[in-house]
């Protein structure tokens, strides 16, 4: 090969490795805007359940289970020592019970919107859901039910939203 060869010969081998490059750091960096704008999305969520929420949402576990007549929602600890997080849990599920009874739904609608599905029949059905704190191992739990199906399809509504909502540590399905 005379040079006039060698240098389009390297010419062609030096653009197909600039194309490579292009190719891998376009790649690297749709898959970083990608999670960047996945966690910007869910940071704001994290940080207003961490404003209402006393305990650590990456030690426990919160689970919104349906039920025919209404609904349990349920906090533990992942730990079973830690008795730091389940102190937070019980007292804050024992609070949140007693303002639910009286139809406060504020803190959960500070963490999701007002616009959360049931919230609006919640509230104004609430001497019509009964609401139970109970201590259960490892954490806590609160039962819902009603006899009133539009009430039990509200707190079905009201879980829904706050699984899909909730896409950060510590929830579960």
């Amino acid at each position: 090969m005379d040079s006039y060869e060698t240098r389009v010969v390297n010419a062609r081998r030096w653009r197909m490795w600039a194309l490579a490059a292009t190719v891998i750091v376009l790649v690297g960096v749709a898959g970083w805007y990608e999670l960047a704008r996945e966690d910007s999305a869910q940071d704001p969520m994290t940080a207003r359940a961490e404003q209402v929420m006393p305990f650590d949402l990456t030690r426990t576990t919160h689970t919104f289970t349906n039920t025919d007549d209404g609904g349990v929602e349920t906090v533990v600890v992942n730990d079973p020592t830690d008795g730091r997080n389940l102190g937070l849990i019980r007292s804050h599920l024992a609070r949140e019970a007693a303002l639910f009874r009286t139809g406060d739904y504020s803190d959960p609608a500070r963490i999701h919107s007002m616009d959360m599905p049931g919230l609006t029949e919640l509230e104004a059905g609430a001497a019509r859901v009964d609401i139970t704190y109970t201590d259960v191992p490892d954490g806590a739990q609160i039962t819902y039910t009603s006899t009133e199906l539009t009430l039990v399809a509200a707190i079905h509504s009201w879980f829904e939203r706050q699984v899909a909502d909730h896409g950060m540590p510590g929830m579960g399905g």
